[in-house]
């Protein structure tokens, strides 16, 4: 296979997105002798359809391959709010959030990886070939280890894995002026008629806020979704003033994180959206593409180091699953409870009581966060005891 080449590189990453510039970081600085080469059909800066938040845990895995810097002239936000309804609870955050537009988040990370040494390219990949035991790309770019960050359509996931069925969300983003009800804050407002749903206001801390809403697809989705429309009218319904004062709508859709996620041997990997690695209760999924980038990066160095390129698959999945595993059965049995109006007002409540559990709502549904069993205990005394008016919403 590696004689077809045209060019061999040691690593070559599809897509140049978080996950794949992530990637290629990961490898450069566990190597900085490899030859990575990141693919992407786009020129950079390009928009990404996204909330745009940036949780600390970004942060913590770009800190430790030197590029949390990123965000820096961004306006950190501390302020969550959940709503439902009449139901709401106000509180800071453990840790400060950013929302960072895509646009500029992705560049700088390509900026970083370029500079790291990684050579970028615009090239829309047409096939990935994995007969002859080396990977070759489009025909004729050979990687000893291949990495698929080519997002939620993923030709490299296909291509590795075949067709499979998963639980898929749509949602809708565009950007509108920063209100008062909103300034200093993430604001996150779950549906009423269609559940589970919600929509989200978060202020990027320039006079502009990115704002949008999504929704669970049905099990037995044959193709259909929901129109612009009908996903605009929801939004301004949730978040009035929020659709009909914005712009640069942007739709897309979400494959989301199974009870279990999976990595096969070998020297093609998958990170991020193309790996299915996607909050199922929030969408949120810039975390699970820089770790598990940063993961397959160091992955594919090391084994290459071995003379072992074959050997990625299995330590990209190992370490994943170390990093993540228990975390994305919680998230799914979270996802699942929340399918329920009764629990999410529940929850809102017990968070409106106990900072404790607003925080380990937060930690689940940004990246690290399990249930315990105060959580436990909160939700089921919610579901219980009835509301009182006077009962507390937190601040």
């Amino acid at each position: 296979m590696t004689a077809q080449a045209e060019e061999t590189w040691d690593l070559v990453v599809v897509g140049a997105g978080p996950a794949g510039a992530s990637t290629a970081l990961g490898a450069l600085v566990a190597d900085p002798g490899l030859r990575v080469l990141l693919l992407d059909r786009s020129d950079f800066p390009r928009d990404k359809s996204c909330g745009d938040g940036i949780a600390p845990h970004v942060l913590d895995v770009l800190a430790e391959v030197g590029v949390a810097d990123v965000v820096d002239d961004w306006a950190p936000v501390r302020h969550l709010e959940l709503a439902r309804g009449d139901l709401r609870v106000a509180r800071a955050m453990r840790r400060e959030a950013h929302v960072v537009p895509r646009e500029v988040f992705d560049a700088r990370l390509v900026e970083r990886a370029v500079a790291a040494g990684a050579v970028l390219r615009r090239h829309r990949v047409a096939s990935v070939d994995t007969d002859g035991g080396t990977p070759l790309v489009s025909g004729r770019l050979a990687g000893r280890v291949v990495v698929g960050a080519d997002g939620a359509h993923s030709l490299v996931r296909r291509t590795v894995l075949g067709e499979r069925r998963q639980r898929r969300a749509i949602a809708i983003r565009g950007y509108a002026p920063t209100t008062e009800a909103v300034r200093g804050r993430q604001v996150i407002r779950y549906g009423l008629g269609r559940h589970p749903s919600y929509a989200w206001a978060f202020d990027r801390g320039d006079g502009w806020a990115n704002v949008g809403y999504g929704e669970l697809l049905a099990q037995d989705h044959d193709g259909g979704s929901p129109s612009r429309r009908l996903l605009l009218d929801q939004l301004e319904g949730l978040i009035p003033g929020s659709a009909s004062t914005g712009g640069q709508w942007r739709g897309h859709h979400l494959p989301l994180s199974s009870w279990r996620w999976d990595q096969p041997d070998g020297p093609v990997l998958l990170v991020g959206d193309a790996a299915g690695l996607i909050n199922p209760m929030t969408g949120e999924g810039i975390y699970y593409a820089v770790a598990s980038g940063v993961s397959a990066g160091r992955a594919a160095a090391h084994s290459i180091a071995d003379g072992r390129p074959g050997d990625a698959g299995a330590r990209h999945r190992r370490d994943v699953r170390r990093l993540l595993a228990r975390h994305l059965r919680h998230t799914w049995t979270a996802s699942r409870l929340s399918g329920s109006p009764r629990v999410v007002d529940a929850g809102i409540r017990a968070a409106a009581r106990d900072q404790h559990v607003f925080d380990t709502l937060v930690e689940i549904g940004l990246g690290g966060g399990r249930i315990d069993a105060r959580l436990a205990g909160g939700l089921v005394r919610s579901l219980i005891r009835p509301p009182r008016p006077t009962e507390p919403r937190g601040s």
